[in-house]
């Protein structure tokens, strides 16, 4: 079974892409430059940590290169939180500590196998992995990824009511932010 995908099998890909664009375009409905861009966005990282994973996962390769990755990806995303939410206070320290699992997916978790057929198990399968020990990885990785949902809203609730109220529960004021 062959599971390389062409250049010319990502090119339809991007074809079906502009499709959708000059859908919007055409109902004027305003999001074919997002969507443009997100796939353009998409790609150009996707090949850059297509990259970087080959190094860093390369046979020899000392695991701390694998563990500096994840601690770069931890603290983009937790940066990404805090320009995203500005006028929150000290979210940074809070952000990088709640994103110490995996982003929160509650809602994928739970119509796993019902409604979609996750990408782990399914490609597992094409690469032609017995379908019960692709199910099974993928549920282990879901079920990480559930524990990483429950710990991530704690952190996150438990920091925004110590920020955002008094001990006696009474809101904070907060400054407006300086115009920048």
């Amino acid at each position: 079974m062959n599971t390389t995908v062409s250049w010319a099998g990502l090119a339809l890909s991007l074809l079906l892409v502009a499709v959708a664009a000059a859908i919007s375009w055409w109902q004027h409905l305003g999001l074919q430059r997002e969507i443009l861009v997100a796939a353009a966005r998409a790609l150009a990282q996707l090949l850059l940590v297509g990259a970087a994973l080959t190094l860093i996962i390369s046979p020899g390769r000392s695991i701390w290169w694998s563990w500096l990755w994840v601690a770069a990806m931890l603290g983009y995303a937790a940066t990404v939180a805090r320009r995203r939410a500005p006028d929150i206070p000290q979210l940074l320290p809070l952000a990088l500590a709640s994103f110490t699992a995996v982003t929160p997916q509650i809602e994928t978790t739970k119509a796993t196998g019902l409604v979609f057929l996750p990408g782990a198990m399914t490609g597992l399968i094409l690469a032609g992995v017995a379908p019960l020990q692709a199910v099974l990885v993928q549920a282990v990785v879901m079920f990480l990824v559930l524990a990483a949902t429950a710990t991530t809203t704690v952190v996150i609730a438990l920091g925004l009511i110590r920020r955002l109220f008094t001990p006696d529960h009474r809101l904070i004021h907060l400054p407006a932010p300086a115009d920048q």
